[in-house]
């Protein structure tokens, strides 16, 4: 690696490429650099690349850092090289499965990288769409509610969906709320998936009203978790575990256990983490999340 401070060349995996603004702060009210966002994306590839391999990647992009203006992007960007793996006619998606291509898309100032459910079979304009092979359901916890309600929430969700077979994981969001994922066998189409968790949705809230809502009406989520399930629709994302989110603080979608949510519950004690514990737990723990690449 060498050049300017704030501009180098470097080759990642047999890869040339120009990395700039090293010294940009992406994190204004933590001081955080680019160069310390590419560092941390280095660090987590290992664990990272298995989630995002054959999936469609959507970035949120942060041209000025967290703090001002951002934006969804879906289509490959101009200038994109001819190496960088791609799917989909309209849009056409990156596909992510190396370093250099989370370098690549992070040097762009992509802090969010968001996936759906689902694989690409094959790449290019002919790469087709599989069946999902997990489902999520994101807890959204309303005003006056935050982790610990989503906690209690999560082990109900848990405790149901283990009803019917199904192992669920906890990744906390890096954001407000968490994300329960559990893998499918892929026969089900995502309107079939959509359609489970929401009536699974529906279910809680029948049982749990002063806990759980359904619905997506913000005057109904006050004190309450919403269980979103709309996420399982074949167009929409959800945040990549171990991706970095665009908050105040480079916190992270980290996978969680079952001990801490559960301890969460009764002591009010869960917190989002940031970059540097995510990576401390991987180097303890390995991927928490495992059992979901599949």
């Amino acid at each position: 690696m060498a050049a300017e401070p704030a501009r180098v060349t470097v080759e990642v995996e047999g890869r040339r490429m120009r990395l700039s603004s090293l010294d940009k702060v992406m994190y204004p009210k933590a001081g955080t650099t680019k160069a310390q966002v590419l560092d941390y994306y280095a660090r987590i590839a290992p664990v990272l690349l298995p989630h995002l391999a054959g999936r469609p990647v959507t970035r949120v992009r942060f041209p000025h850092g967290t703090g001002d203006l951002q934006f969804f992007e879906k289509n490959i960007p101009a200038g994109t090289p001819e190496w960088l793996r791609r799917a989909g006619r309209d849009p056409v998606f990156p596909l992510v499965d190396d370093l250099a291509g989370v370098t690549f898309l992070v040097n762009l100032n992509s802090l969010e990288l968001h996936v759906p459910q689902w694989r690409y079979e094959g790449e290019g304009r002919d790469a087709v769409a599989r069946h999902p092979d997990r489902l999520v359901i994101d807890l959204d916890p309303g005003p006056g509610t935050g982790l610990t309600e989503c906690s209690r929430v999560a082990l109900l969700v848990r405790d149901r969906l283990g009803s019917l077979g199904l192992d669920t994981l906890p990744v906390t969001s890096g954001s407000k709320g968490m994300q329960l994922y559990a893998v499918l066998p892929g026969s089900l189409s995502s309107d079939q998936v959509r359609d489970t968790v929401q009536q699974l949705a529906q279910e809680l809230t029948k049982r749990h009203p002063d806990h759980v809502v359904w619905k997506m009406a913000k005057e109904l989520r006050p004190n309450k978790v919403f269980l979103d399930w709309s996420q399982n629709v074949a167009a929409k994302t959800t945040i990549c575990p171990y991706s970095l989110r665009g908050r105040d603080a480079p916190t992270v979608a980290a996978p969680r256990t079952w001990d801490e949510v559960e301890q969460g519950a009764a002591r009010g004690d869960l917190l989002q983490l940031r970059a540097a514990e995510v990576l401390e737990r991987v180097e303890r723990h390995g991927d928490l999340a495992a059992d979901l690449v599949t």
